[in-house]
């Protein structure tokens, strides 16, 4: 087995309702649910939502402040429409607009939005990047 893997991100949330809830109006489905926590599966990996402070005492810090924003999610999509559709979609439900899509210095295209607790998602268009049909990204081979 690889060492160089992920198969779970849990994002630490402030109000495990609305943050289902923000993920419904995306189009996601949970594959599992349980009381204070749910569970996406995605392509080759799992995202769960956990509260912020089941996740700080599940760490074994239940005393920790847990902050966001520090990192990036990303979704690539195939065209600059599908970047659009999926920014303004998450504008419709309920994210905040970090910065609107658009040609980028690297040659592809890209925005970033916040989801309700503060969650960054990037929402590109990479042309050095063929996407699988599924949408899952495999890095090309260097020639």
């Amino acid at each position: 087995m690889t060492p160089q893997r992920v198969t779970l991100i849990t994002l630490g949330v402030r109000d495990l309702p609305r943050a289902r809830a923000f993920y419904a109006a995306l189009g996601w489905s949970p594959a599992e649910e349980a009381d204070g926590i749910s569970f996406y599966q995605m392509n080759g990996l799992v995202l769960g939502l956990f509260g912020l402070q089941a996740l700080a005492a599940d760490q074994g810090r239940p005393d920790a402040s847990l902050g966001t924003g520090a990192m990036t999610l990303a979704q690539n999509f195939s065209t600059e429409a599908e970047v659009d559709t999926a920014f303004e979609l998450a504008m419709s439900a309920g994210a905040t607009a970090l910065k609107r899509p658009e040609k980028v210095f690297w040659g592809g295209y890209s925005g970033y939005y916040a989801d309700p607790d503060g969650h960054v998602w990037e929402v590109a268009m990479n042309p050095f990047w063929p996407l699988a049909d599924d949408g899952s990204l495999t890095l090309p081979v260097g020639e």
